[in-house]
């Protein structure tokens, strides 16, 4: 071959490369763009007034937006009678979500540097910024407790998915009565099986509260194994309770916590189930769901939980007893990270 061909050759692939990389810049932009549209049969959305604050009587429910078009995830609020109903949205856009007692934890990806970020923001009832905190990874997990002191959000920082234990988390807790913020779970002491543990794999995430503002449950995962956590926070102490149980929701009244787990026999792309757990005889009980749930599910009241599943323009909710009878229903199209307020 001579060298005038290789030369021809060589900057015909250069010219080959740099097209395809072009188109799919534009198909990027193509789709981001298809998704600033709203698309047909899909919910009614306006902008106007969103609050967290308590309202006896008048129970909503305040969740992230995933209906295409120009409140495509900004927080919205809908009556929770009326969940297919016209939605109202709040300008402010999060990745996570979730809310409690007149407080809102945000996850949000900061477009201000050079590269995408991510920032955890500690709202008010009226969706203002109290707080901001820079986050280590990808936003995954946020709770608020009940009484809307504590608050809790987990970030990948590594790693592939949750179908598989190869991946680093971190979780941080932050007491919004005294300012105290832990950057990571893993500087709690913990106990597994009885004893002081310790390893360089350990790695939290999922954490739900307790009414007490103290006692909360999670996930820990070391040596290949996940297990349910219970911590103390005044101790700083985590407590091994359990095997193979996954993102951890406790209900209203603290008896009970609904989870995922892998089911041994499933297939690895879609391992997980919805489970029970009742923590007086610590007897576990399948929920209706035959789907793979990925995702911590939220109470609606103490029989009810609700969860995400894909849709077509993102995510959708279902709702589901927590004792194992009835079947899935759905609840609301276009929605994710859900918070039952009021």
């Amino acid at each position: 071959m001579t060298l005038q061909r290789r030369i021809l050759i060589f900057v015909s692939t250069v010219v080959l490369l740099a097209a395809v990389g072009v188109l799919a810049v534009v198909r990027a932009s193509s789709r981001a763009d298809e998704k600033n549209q709203t698309q047909a049969g899909g919910p009614q959305i306006s902008r106007g007034e969103v609050s967290l604050a308590p309202d006896q009587g008048k129970r909503r429910i305040v969740f992230r937006n995933m209906a295409w078009g120009p409140h495509r995830d900004e927080l919205a609020t809908v009556p929770a009678d009326a969940p297919t109903g016209p939605r109202t949205a709040s300008g402010v856009r999060c990745l996570r979500f979730h809310a409690a007692a007149g407080t809102g934890i945000c996850l949000q990806a900061d477009k201000g540097g050079v590269q995408e970020s991510y920032r955890a923001v500690v709202l008010d009832d009226r969706l203002k910024e109290v707080s901001a905190h820079p986050l280590a990874g990808i936003p995954t997990r946020a709770r608020v407790s009940p009484g809307g002191h504590l608050v809790a959000w987990t970030v990948f920082v590594g790693g592939d998915s949750y179908a598989g234990t190869n991946f680093s988390t971190r979780t941080s807790l932050l007491d919004l009565r005294t300012g105290k913020f832990d950057a990571s779970l893993e500087d709690f002491a913990i106990r597994k099986d009885g004893k002081a543990y310790r390893n360089a794999d350990v790695n939290f995430w999922g954490v739900t509260f307790a009414a007490d503002e103290r006692t909360f449950y999670a996930t820990l995962a070391t040596g290949g194994q996940t297990y349910l956590i219970r911590g103390d926070l005044a101790e700083r102490t985590v407590t091994t309770l359990r095997e193979n149980l996954e993102c951890p929701s406790l209900s209203p009244d603290g008896t009970r916590l609904v989870f995922k787990k892998r089911v041994p026999g499933l297939s690895a792309d879609a391992p997980w189930r919805l489970y029970a757990l009742d923590l007086a005889s610590m007897q576990e009980t399948p929920l209706a769901e035959e789907r793979s749930v990925d995702d911590q599910v939220v109470w609606t009241d103490d029989r009810t939980v609700v969860y995400s599943l894909p849709g077509d323009f993102g995510a959708d909710l279902y709702a589901l007893p927590a004792d194992g009878s009835g079947a899935p229903a759905p609840l609301m199209t276009s929605a994710l990270a859900p918070a039952f307020l009021g």
